[in-house]
């Protein structure tokens, strides 16, 4: 899994997935000297230096790090490999809700801290911790497991598919067309200067606002409030303050938040070049996005700025009276995820249009294969099982892909990876699946 800038543990606190809820993970031995078992607290600063050695950090943790991130655990669902003692594999999840397309909340298993020591690949080490990890989250009732995957080829083969993409892009301010003497939105709002704390009290509230209507967002623990405004501090990760912008709306409500760096780089004219990297920027309105962009695009001094991941339909370079003035720098698959209840799951979105639809779901796990009828429409949906013909076979993988309506399924026929077993299935699915906007994660874990 991706190396996060946030503390893997900050969407897991040990009170949001109590170990007495978790089944236990039985030992395993895959050879004669390794051991597969859950983490013991006395195990644990082992665990980190080896999550920190697959991901080619120091391999020490101080007693800091060790005591916060130990806190902030399940080893319930904290897996280890250990050879002769030390260990060489290393896998965690924690408890987390997604928001599908409608603005229900689902939820899910979020996979993290996925590695396996150079010393000890090709043993199908992984393979053991993420059988276990799955079953035990089919059996607690969470209807998918997530996961940002650091290299693409490893977890489709699990029934992980791409659910959302992230694009980020650079803005040559001095092109944007954008007027430089900018003194505020035009709609009656205001942008006003916030520093950590404010942000700790409005944050949480404003983010809850943003994840009911946005597809593809995870939930927010109060530990990853604490170490987003530096009230909780990672001795690997050093905190440095950014600049928090708020917009207020006419009526001065909060509907927007904005947190960026910048750095200091001039040129021998002494003239200012410098860059300001967006950390952060939520806006419940397209009012309140158009005016935290400006507003950042705006700041003295600064001649270009980077977005951070962005949804790949982000409103900003339309935002710019010249949108080729932001060249898009990055486009990537983001958050994975892998269907565990495909009835729960496809009863949990909305869907647009109506229509039925018979899937064939196919799963060499056997968590999640069947053959499934959906009857959809404005209203709701209901999912049952049925043994009526399919109109549409494809793998678990692809209904992850599918789920939150980013993907078209007329895509997956053309490609081979879904087949229509009735003529125009692959249209119908898109018609009821997919979405006007796009899902978006902003966040690692």
């Amino acid at each position: 899994m991706s190396p996060s800038r946030r503390d893997a543990a900050a969407n897991s606190p040990a009170a949001n997935s109590p170990a007495a809820n978790s089944p236990a993970i039985p030992a395993l031995s895959t050879t004669a000297s390794l051991d597969l078992r859950t983490v013991s607290e006395a195990e644990f600063g082992d665990w980190l230096k080896a999550v920190n050695i697959g991901f080619l950090r120091p391999p020490v943790v101080s007693e800091n790090d060790l005591v916060a991130r130990l806190a902030n655990s399940d080893l319930a669902r904290t897996q280890g490999v250990f050879d002769s003692g030390r260990c060489v594999a290393t896998f965690r999840s924690f408890a987390q809700e997604l928001t599908v397309v409608g603005g229900a909340a689902i939820p899910t298993s979020a996979v993290t801290n996925v590695t396996v020591s150079p010393t000890h690949r090709r043993r199908g080490l992984l393979s053991r911790m993420m059988a276990n990890d799955l079953a035990g989250a089919k059996e607690r009732g969470e209807v998918a497991a997530t996961l940002i995957a650091a290299e693409y080829p490893i977890y489709g083969r699990y029934g992980f598919g791409p659910a959302t993409w992230a694009a980020e892009w650079e803005v040559d301010t001095a092109r944007s067309g954008l007027d430089p003497r900018w003194s505020g939105p035009e709609d009656g709002g205001r942008i006003e200067l916030a520093d950590s704390e404010d942000v700790r009290k409005l944050g949480p509230e404003l983010f809850e606002r943003f994840r009911a209507a946005q597809p593809g967002t995870v939930s927010r623990s109060a530990r990853w409030w604490d170490l987003e405004t530096g009230a909780a501090r990672r001795d690997d990760h050093p905190w440095t303050e950014p600049f928090w912008a708020v917009y207020r709306s006419a009526a001065g409500e909060v509907e927007g938040l904005a947190a960026y760096h910048a750095d200091e780089k001039w040129t021998d004219a002494k003239q200012p070049l410098n860059t300001a990297t967006v950390r952060e920027l939520l806006g419940l309105t397209p009012a309140a996005e158009r005016a935290l962009w400006h507003f950042v695009c705006s700041v003295d001094w600064i001649t270009k700025v980077r977005t951070g991941y962005r949804a790949p339909d982000d409103l900003l370079p339309l935002l710019l009276p010249d949108p080729r003035a932001a060249r898009m720098v990055t486009h990537a698959d983001f958050l994975w995820l892998r269907v565990l209840d495909v009835v729960r799951a496809l009863e949990a979105r909305t869907y647009a249009t109506s229509g039925t639809l018979v899937l064939d779901v196919k799963d060499a796990s056997g968590l999640s294969s069947g053959r499934y009828r959906l009857d959809a429409d404005p209203s709701g949906a209901a999912c049952t099982p049925t043994t009526e013909r399919a109109d549409l076979v494809l793998g678990v993988r692809e209904l992850g892909t599918l789920y939150l309506g980013d993907e078209s399924a007329v895509r997956l026929a053309a490609l081979g990876l879904a087949d229509e077993e009735t003529a125009g299935a692959a249209a119908r699915a898109d018609a009821l699946l997919r979405t006007p906007r796009r899902a978006w994660c902003p966040d690692m874990f």
